[in-house]
């Protein structure tokens, strides 16, 4: 609705129509305009503004489509018909301005869109006997080698022929932890290295790749997602038919086709035409000032009618970061110790779970030393010097290539670790012997159970999580959420499979994700909800609502200012009958004719415009 229609008017255009319109109305009725000329020009540029009208109208209808825009096409045919130029301009820039509103929320919401997305390498490493030289993605081919170092996404298929590297599949696979990968190793597109060097070679390329074949996958799901009318166009579809019904009843009764013109003149629904979508991009405008950019009106109303909310997990529900959940001291050693030592070794490491050991011993204040020497295996360990003995932190055939003994309780005690917390389990060795184990898992967000619980207030009946990782991380994530349903190991096209055996009913289903896995399902469902600032591309494009930030509890404000929306276009609704009962009623007395039911109608207009303009005030979070 309200976007410019033909190439004559485009934005450009409507802004100098709009400027004209205005400045017509205020010549006319501050008598600037000669009284002989007055008529004229009116009638000209209330004709010139109706044509872009006009031709969205007959666009619907070749559509077989009764929308707003052949109601506002049908009020101002009848101010023309009957003469009432002021009404017809007045109209006209009304609808004008609603389209200037409307292409300038949708372009500022494409801009946000488009900052959030990641950008896609445009350059690779190619090797070519000893020499690395970049060159452009798109002239990869099979067979190329490919140097992928720390920070890189890689943008092929292929399998590693040197090196080794820890990647992150989160985005495409769902795992929270990175995946060590090492010579003869399968690699994906779209994943990224987050530690170490390798060499891959190209087995895929362009739309050959998983990536690709995901992305074609979120294409068709966007094709089978079912069309979502708004609540103007449906209003629309009922109310033209019963004016042209009641038209023809009216003139076969009364064979007065003065009183038939007053009739229409007032029960026109040219306020509602405008008032309405007005609202809807209101609340859009509202939105995208606190971080949630909604991508049409018509989703907004689907959220009031959201029953089922299904999350990813990795990325959505947990941060995609690991933390140490756990500290498990063998004897003669407390936690601190333990903490400190693995600090030490991993005090120069860029690897996420390295990271994450400094970062957990810092925010227990735990005071440690940098190394004397230092040494990095990429994707199993790190070594120093600490004191004049070796602190080794990683893979358990790592600490033993460093001469840290192992027992056998010591392995089977690392094994049930892994079982029971679905973690990742390391063992820290000080002086050729286990010191302790380190517990770490991807982090949950503090905010998701909170959100739930608002959500659930709201009038959310179920929450289902969908996964690619494991049964005991999907278990666990379930747990600290209070989520009760839960799928793990799930493909991309087992999560559509599963949102699509929800849709079709009364009540609406939400999907929340941020990978590339998620982005077909995201596609599907009657409201897909992406993590912004986190979320792949393909996922915030799948999307119908994008959070700038990763915070799960903007989902709930989203519901909250849906509902505002629709009270307030409700009410407009309820003023356009109330104001339309009056008119009639002048009209049936024989009070007001045609010229009365016109200045009728242009006067009430107002009335559900000021209405609507209430939520350009609104805040999220803050009431009227």
């Amino acid at each position: 609705m309200f976007k410019p229609i033909t190439k004559y008017f485009d934005e450009k255009t409507d802004k100098r129509l709009l400027v004209a319109l205005f400045v017509v109305l205020i010549f006319y009725y501050a008598n600037f305009l000669p009284s002989k000329f007055s008529d004229p020009v009116l009638a000209f540029f209330a004709s010139i503004a109706t044509l872009p009208v006009l031709a969205s109208a007959f666009a619907s209808i070749r559509e077989k489509k009764i929308s707003v825009d052949l109601l506002a096409g049908i009020a101002l045919l009848f101010s023309l018909i009957n003469r009432e130029w002021a009404s017809a301009v007045f109209i006209n820039s009304m609808l004008t301005s609603a389209r200037l509103f409307s292409s300038y929320t949708e372009k500022k919401s494409r801009s946000v869109i488009k900052s959030l997305l990641k950008i896609r390498p445009q350059k690779v490493k190619i090797k070519k006997g000893k020499d690395v030289f970049e060159e452009s993605v798109s002239r990869v081919k099979k067979g190329d080698l490919l140097v992928i170092e720390l920070g890189d996404r890689i943008p092929v298929d292929g399998v590693v022929v040197s090196g080794e590297a820890m990647i992150d599949q989160s985005s495409l696979t769902g795992e929270s932890i990175p995946v060590c990968k090492k010579k003869g190793d399968k690699v994906l597109s779209s994943t990224l290295n987050v530690s170490g060097t390798i060499v891959l070679k190209t087995e895929k390329v362009g739309k050959n790749t998983v990536f690709e074949k995901i992305i074609r996958l979120v294409e068709a799901s966007q094709k089978e997602k079912v069309g979502i009318r708004s609540l103007a166009d449906k209003f629309a579809s009922v109310y033209v038919v019963m004016a042209f019904l009641g038209a023809i009843v009216l003139y076969l009764v009364f064979r007065d086709p003065a009183l038939v013109l007053s009739v229409l003149l007032v029960t026109c629904a040219d306020d509602i035409a405008v008032a309405v979508p007005m609202a809807f991009a209101a609340a859009m405008g509202s939105a995208a000032q606190s971080g949630i950019i909604v991508k049409g009106g018509e989703y907004l109303e689907v959220l009031t009618k959201v029953k089922t909310v299904i999350l990813d997990k990795t990325g959505t529900i947990t941060k995609g970061k690991m933390q140490v959940r756990e500290i498990v001291p063998q004897q003669g050693f407390d936690k601190d110790e333990v903490l400190k030592l693995a600090a030490i070794a991993d005090f120069f490491s860029k690897h996420p779970i390295a990271k994450a050991i400094v970062e957990c011993a810092k925010k227990r204040g735990i005071k440690y030393e940098e190394p004397e020497e230092y040494e990095e295996a990429s994707g199993r360990g790190a070594v120093a010097l600490f004191k004049g003995k070796k602190v080794v932190c990683g893979r358990l055939s790592f600490l033993q290539e460093y001469g840290i003994k192992t027992k056998k309780w010591q392995i089977e005690k690392m094994n049930k670790l892994k079982e029971e917390k679905a973690a990742n389990v390391l063992p820290v060795g000080f002086d050729k012997e286990i010191v302790g184990f380190l517990v770490l898992a991807d982090e949950t967000r503090p905010e998701v159970k909170k959100a739930i619980d608002s959500l659930r207030s709201l009038g959310v009946k179920k929450f289902v999580i969908l996964t690619g990782d494991n049964e005991k991380a999907a278990a666990q994530a379930a747990e600290e959420t209070g989520i009760k349903e839960y799928y793990a190991n799930l493909l991309p096209e087992e999560k559509v499979k599963y949102v699509k055996k929800h849709l079709g009913g009364e009540d609406k289903v939400a999907m929340v994700g941020d990978g590339i896995n998620d982005a077909a399902s995201l596609a599907i469902s009657d409201v897909g909800i992406a993590m912004g600032a986190i979320g792949t591309d393909a996922a915030i494009e799948a999307a119908d609502v994008a959070l700038m930030k990763d915070d799960i509890s903007k989902i709930p404000e989203a519901v909250k200012l849906s509902r505002k929306v629709m009270s307030i276009a409700w009410q407009d609704f309820w003023i356009w009958g109330i104001v339309n009962f009056i008119g009639l009623f002048l009209v049936f007395s024989k009070i007001i004719g045609p010229e009365g039911a016109a200045a009728y109608n242009f006067i009430t207009d107002f009335l559900p415009l000021l209405n609507s303009l209430r939520l350009f005030k609104y805040k999220i979070n803050k009431s009227f």
